[in-house]
């Protein structure tokens, strides 16, 4: 049994990859600017989603699609900050994936937004596999979750573009050791650009939003037909 098993995961991986290609040549079509936010559960995500739909929406025309298991709670938290918000229910299913985000846009005009953010389901594993049309994978590690986060999940970091560490208000309080946390995901991805914020402080915000404007503005001036690679690897 198992090499058929084998075999529907590959199949499926191949059919979501062809649809994936598709998505990102729309959005890049549109105009819009992909952004695929991966994390562990409580490791920040919504908060700092929020905050970043805040700042952005005064300068640009913004929208999230969050995916969950169960609740739109996520999705209502989002929708607090005034910008399009639409929601994923996946039930059992760990990751969203290309079929869940083509069906999500259906009547969203893409010309009308430049940045799309897309809030993956709380997992470390199985969104690693899913390409979902993005521009952009970020995935974010929270101090509270230890140092050792990126060895114990080295797919996830290798097929991601931004490395955040989310909640470093809190590093001292829980003994955050950055140097361990540097060594380890470089031992991964050595190329890996990391920031360190806090929503709630506020550290690192700028330069976040500023390696969104800087990714989008690369992204823009490439030539047409020339689309990136998916996360993680090279065009």
């Amino acid at each position: 049994m198992e090499p058929r098993i084998v075999q529907v995961q590959e199949n499926v991986l191949r059919k979501n990859d062809r649809l994936a290609r598709q998505l990102r040549e729309r959005f890049r079509t549109s105009g819009v600017f992909v952004i695929n936010v991966v994390s562990s559960p409580g490791a920040g995500k919504t908060t700092l989603l929020r905050e970043t739909l805040l700042q952005l929406k005064s300068r640009y025309r913004v929208a999230a699609v969050v995916g969950d298991l169960a609740t739109a709670n996520d999705a209502r938290r989002l929708a607090e900050s005034g910008v399009p918000v639409r929601q994923i229910t996946t039930g059992t299913t760990c990751h969203l994936d290309a079929v869940m985000i083509e069906k999500s846009l259906a009547g969203w005009d893409l010309k009308n937004l430049d940045f799309l953010f897309i809030e993956n389901v709380g997992n470390l594993v199985c969104p690693a596999s899913y390409d979902l049309g993005e521009d952009l994978r970020v995935v974010l590690f929270s101090v509270t979750e230890g140092e050792d986060k990126p060895a114990k999940y080295p797919t996830l970091v290798s097929t991601s573009d931004l490395a955040l560490v989310t909640k470093v208000d809190l590093s001292d309080a829980v003994g955050f050791d950055g140097v361990a946390f540097a060594e380890a995901i470089e031992n991964v991805r050595p190329d890996i650009r990391v920031i360190a914020v806090s929503a709630r402080s506020g550290v690192g915000l700028d330069a976040w939003l500023r390696a969104l404007g800087t990714a989008r503005a690369a992204r823009e001036s490439r030539p047409a037909g020339n689309a990136a690679a998916p996360p993680g690897q090279e065009a």
